[in-house]
């Protein structure tokens, strides 16, 4: 389970235990919460010694996510023939994209493309919502829109994802709350600070449900499937987290 360094992955160096924590749970536990029988992490010395922290062994998680990302008989030529390196982050996030039907490109920026993949996430989920739902949601998001139909709901998150900033931030966290919630019975260990406050009550609220719901009832075909799609949806959350942190610091200066 050799990391292979990946400038993709790096960015798990600066993310928080708790946020980690999550990674390495979908990483090492079946869907049933159970032992994964393939992974390992936990036999890894530092794992043993650190096993509460997990910012002191990221490099082992993005291994471990690499493992994951290559098929079974892929990750076995390597380990026979080679040094057990598992694959890139983009070629993980790509396989990702394309089980999940997302319209990407494959050039452009690693942001972009995981940004493309929860806009995905949460289309799925507002494509099953009535019309007060849609409203309350419109509300929630504070969206710049009089017209609660689905097709203009699309439309004004799209135009806020493409902007960035705060409500990119604010879309990541929805969605990697509630694949949390449905996976691992718990959702992100969030700060009630200024930052994310305007984010809890979507959490909460018709968006955060619906999303929880698909999560829950979704089967992911095949095991590596069950573990790169939740941890895909992870690492964009801490690399949107990291970005937020980062824009509100420079801010400050």
């Amino acid at each position: 389970m050799a990391y292979c360094k990946d400038a993709d992955l790096e960015i798990l160096a600066s993310a928080s235990d708790e946020d980690l924590q999550i990674l390495v749970d979908y990483l090492i536990k079946d869907k049933d919460g159970s032992p994964r029988l393939t992974e390992e992490l936990t036999l890894t010395e530092v794992y043993k010694n650190y096993s509460d922290r997990p910012s002191m062994y990221w490099q082992e998680i993005a291994g471990e996510l690499q493992h994951f990302g290559g098929n079974s008989i892929a990750n076995l030529v390597r380990n026979i023939f080679g040094n057990g390196e598992g694959v890139l982050y983009r070629e993980i996030l790509c396989d990702v994209c394309d089980k999940m039907k997302v319209n990407y490109n494959y050039k452009a920026s690693i942001e972009i493309i995981e940004m493309n993949l929860l806009q995905k996430i949460l289309i799925d989920a507002i494509d099953k919502m009535n019309s007060e739902e849609l409203k309350k949601i419109i509300d929630e998001l504070d969206l710049k829109t009089t017209d609660f139909t689905k097709e203009a709901l699309i439309a004004a998150l799209q135009a806020g994802i493409l902007k960035g900033g705060f409500f990119a931030y604010q879309i990541a966290v929805i969605v990697a709350n509630a694949v949390a919630k449905a996976i691992l019975g718990r959702g992100l260990s969030l700060t009630a600070n200024a930052t994310i406050t305007r984010a809890m009550g979507a959490l909460a609220g018709p968006l955060g449900i619906a999303l929880t719901a698909l999560w829950t009832l979704v089967d992911i075909a095949g095991p590596a499937y069950r573990v790169t799609i939740p941890a895909v949806v992870q690492v964009a959350y801490i690399r949107m987290k990291t970005k937020e942190i980062l824009r509100l610091e420079s801010g400050r200066s």
